[in-house]
C-alpha cells in the first residue's frame, strides 16, 4: 500500500484566512467543491453509536445547513435513526480529494419539524418518494424480489395521486458544537482548523497538531 501515498501541495489554511464563524467558512469550501466539478460534494460520512457503544458509519447526502445545522433525511425506523434518536448525537465528515480538504462536524443531533420533512419530500422524485414506502430500511429481507414486491404493491396504492410522507421518514439537523477544517499539506504537516463553541456561544478558533 505504500505506493498508494500521495503527496499534498495544492495550498495551505490560515488563520487569519478563515471566516469569524463556522458555517460561512463551510459555504466557502462547500461552494469550491461544488464548482470543481466534483459528483456529490454534498456527500458526507454519518457516525453514529449504539447503546452498547459500537460506532457505525455510512454515507448520506446533505440536504440543508444554515447556522442552525446540517440537515439529512432518512428512515426514522433504520438503524441510525435508532441510534441517533437513542443518543442524541452525531458526527459528520465531507471528504473533497480533488482539493485536498475534509470537514469534520460534531454535534447534538433531533428530528427536524414535520413540515419541513413534508417540504423536502414532496420535491424528491416519485420513484424515491415510493421507495420511502416500499424498503423497511435495516431490517432483513428475504431477496431482491421481496422488495420488488413491496414496490410494486405501493405503487399501485398510490396510482390516484402522490404518496404522502411516511410517518416514519423524515430529517434529522446535527447543530454543530465543534467543526474542524482540513486543508492537505507537504510533508503531513496538514493545516486543522477547529471552531469550538464556548458557553455563551461564541465561536473559538484554533490550530490543532496534524
Amino acid at each position: 500500500m505504500q505506493e498508494l501515498r500521495k503527496e499534498y501541495t495544492q495550498r495551505g489554511l490560515a488563520e487569519h484566512e478563515v471566516a469569524p464563524d463556522p458555517i460561512t467558512q463551510f459555504q466557502r469550501w462547500f461552494e469550491a467543491a461544488a464548482g470543481a466539478g466534483m459528483r456529490e460534494p454534498n456527500a458526507m460520512t454519518l457516525a453514529t453509536v449504539g447503546a452498547g457503544g459500537q460506532p457505525s458509519a455510512r454515507i448520506v447526502l446533505l440536504k440543508g445547513y444554515d447556522a442552525n445545522g446540517f440537515v439529512f433525511f432518512t428512515n426514522y425506523a433504520s438503524r441510525k435513526g435508532g441510534e441517533l434518536d437513542a443518543s442524541g448525537a452525531a458526527a459528520l465528515v465531507f471528504y473533497w480529494p480533488e482539493l485536498e480538504r475534509q470537514v469534520r462536524v460534531e454535534g447534538s443531533v433531533a428530528r427536524v419539524e414535520a413540515a419541513e420533512s413534508d417540504a423536502y419530500y414532496a420535491v424528491r422524485p416519485e420513484g424515491s418518494r415510493l421507495g420511502a414506502w416500499a424498503s423497511p430500511q435495516s431490517q432483513v429481507i428475504s431477496g431482491r424480489p421481496e422488495l420488488e414486491a413491496r414496490l410494486a404493491e405501493v405503487t399501485a396504492r398510490f396510482t390516484d395521486g402522490a404518496p404522502a410522507r411516511p410517518p416514519y421518514w423524515g430529517g434529522y439537523r446535527v447543530a454543530h458544537t465543534l467543526v474542524e477544517f482540513w486543508q492537505g499539506r507537504p510533508s503531513r504537516l496538514h493545516d486543522r482548523i477547529r471552531y469550538r463553541r464556548d458557553p455563551d456561544g461564541a465561536w473559538r478558533i484554533e490550530r490543532l497538531a496534524p
